[in-house]
C-alpha cells in the first residue's frame, strides 16, 4: 500500500493534461518530459500505433514556454511526397503549375512554436537531406525562391519504426537519425502497462459519458477484469474504442461484461 500511494504522489507531481497513467514506465516519462519541456532540443517519441504519441507531443508543448504559440501535427504518411516539401517550407507564386500566390509553409507558421512530424519514417530521403539543413541552420527556403528565412521551432517527431534499421537498410539517413535522437521518450504499449488499464477505462468513461449526457456509475469488477487481461494490440487507441462502444451499448449503470466486444471475450 505504501509503494502505491508512493508511485501515485510520483505520477501526480509530474503529471501532465490527458496523459493517463500511474505505471513506472508512465512516471519515469513525465520526469523527462518535465526536465526537457522548455528546452529547444530536438524529441523523438517512440511508440507502436495507438500508444498516444501525439497526446505526449502535445503534453510537451503546451507545458513548455511555447504554449501560446502555434502547435502543428503534422501525418508525415498522409501527405504525397512531391507536395510534403512546399508544405514544409511554402512556396512562391509561379514556382510550379497552380501556384497562384505564395504560400506559408508549415515552418514559417509554427515560428516561435513546435511541429509535430508523425512518422517520419515516412519522409523520403531527398526531403530527410533540406529537413537535416533546416534543423541545422533553422532556416528554409520556400519552393521557388533564393531568399532563405529563419525561423524558431521546435521539432517533436514520433515513430511506429525502427528507424535504426531502416538506416540500415539505407532507407533513412543517420545524420538526421542523431540530429532528431538527441532525446528519446520511449512510450510503452499498453500491455506493458497494465496497471493504468482501469484508470484508463475510467477516464475515457467519464469523457463518453459526459458527451453523450449518460449515468453510467462505473465499471464492473468482471468487466474490469476482462480489460486487464486483454492484449491491447490497438493499444490505448483501441481502449478508448471499446469504452465509447460499451457506453453507448451498456443498458444498466455500469458497463458489465455484455457490453464489451466479443473479441474481449474470446
Amino acid at each position: 500500500l505504501l509503494n502505491a500511494i508512493k508511485q501515485y504522489s510520483e505520477s501526480k507531481k509530474y503529471q501532465f493534461n490527458n496523459l493517463v497513467g500511474n505505471s513506472e514506465r508512465m512516471i519515469e516519462l513525465y520526469k523527462i518530459v518535465n526536465k526537457v519541456k522548455n528546452s529547444r532540443t530536438t524529441i523523438l517519441i517512440n511508440g507502436e500505433t495507438g500508444t498516444g504519441k501525439e497526446l505526449v507531443a502535445r503534453a510537451i508543448h503546451y507545458n513548455s514556454i511555447r504554449a501560446d504559440k502555434v502547435f502543428l501535427p503534422v501525418n508525415c504518411g498522409a501527405v504525397n511526397e512531391n507536395l510534403l516539401g512546399s508544405e514544409f517550407f511554402g512556396y512562391v507564386k509561379g514556382s510550379f503549375t497552380g501556384a497562384i500566390k505564395d504560400k506559408r509553409g508549415i515552418f514559417e507558421v509554427a515560428d516561435g512554436g513546435s511541429i509535430f512530424l508523425d512518422e517520419i519514417g515516412d519522409v523520403g530521403l531527398g526531403l530527410q537531406q533540406t529537413l537535416l539543413r533546416v534543423l541545422e541552420d533553422g532556416e528554409i527556403q520556400p519552393v521557388g525562391s533564393t531568399d532563405r528565412k529563419r525561423v524558431d521551432v521546435r521539432i517533436i517527431a514520433a515513430t511506429n519504426k525502427n528507424l535504426e534499421e531502416m538506416i540500415w537498410q539505407g532507407k533513412f539517413r543517420e545524420d538526421l537519425y542523431y540530429r532528431i535522437n538527441v532525446i528519446t521518450l520511449n512510450l510503452p504499449p499498453l500491455r506493458e502497462r497494465a496497471d493504468d488499464i482501469g484508470l484508463l477505462a475510467r477516464y475515457f468513461l467519464k469523457k463518453y459519458r459526459d458527451e453523450n449526457n449518460h449515468s453510467l456509475k462505473g465499471i464492473t469488477q468482471e468487466a474490469l477484469t476482462m480489460l486487464e487481461r486483454h492484449k491491447w494490440p490497438g493499444n490505448v487507441r483501441e481502449l478508448e474504442n471499446v469504452i465509447e462502444r460499451a457506453s453507448l451499448l451498456e443498458t444498466g449503470d455500469r458497463i458489465s461484461l455484455d457490453s464489451l466486444p466479443p473479441q474481449l471475450k474470446g
